[in-house]
């Protein structure tokens, strides 16, 4: 089945697939593998050439396994419940001190409408959105807000500066 996606602003169906750790490799296709596969059989998933993306656990430290997955074309991070906000700060690493130029995807629960505003503005370009989500309703949110009121990765100019000017 697959996932909608909102990518750079568009809803997309998901070129990639996500693959179990216990299932094989598949001849064809972009694939996104967990860390703990990643680690387990990186040289091998690097020889079959193709684009292989790496969910992250929100736990896990970015800053420390950022050279692993660093040249990755996509970052999954996970957002397991609402109120587990870690992912937010793993992505503001990557995009802001870090510089991470692939597609960080905001994957789990906990990606909802009412958070996708602020998913872009910690660097997040792409959302696996749930079944029953309104993909309209979710890209709309992210234009939602006009004014933004402290600095992030999308660097919108916060409204104290335009004061200042």
């Amino acid at each position: 089945m697959s996932t909608t996606l909102l990518r750079n602003q568009r809803v997309e169906a998901d070129d990639y697939t996500l693959l179990a750790d216990d299932a094989p490799l598949p001849a064809t296709g972009k694939l996104i593998v967990s860390y703990s596969r990643w680690q387990a059989e990186r040289d091998a998933l690097l020889a079959s050439g193709r684009a292989i993306g790496v969910k992250i656990p929100n736990t896990i430290d970015i800053a420390g396994v950022l050279p692993e997955i660093a040249d990755r074309p996509l970052i999954a991070l996970d957002f397991p419940a609402f109120p587990d906000g870690r992912a937010y700060s793993q992505a503001r690493l990557l995009a802001e001190r870090f510089a991470y130029k692939g597609e960080l995807r905001a994957t789990g629960k906990a990606v909802v409408r009412d958070q996708i505003g602020f998913m872009v503005r910690c660097g997040f370009t792409s959302f696996e959105l749930r079944e029953g989500q309104n993909p309209a309703a979710c890209l709309a949110a992210i234009h939602e807000f006009s004014v933004a009121y402290q600095q992030a990765a999308d660097h919108a100019e916060p409204v104290f500066l335009r004061r200042r000017a």
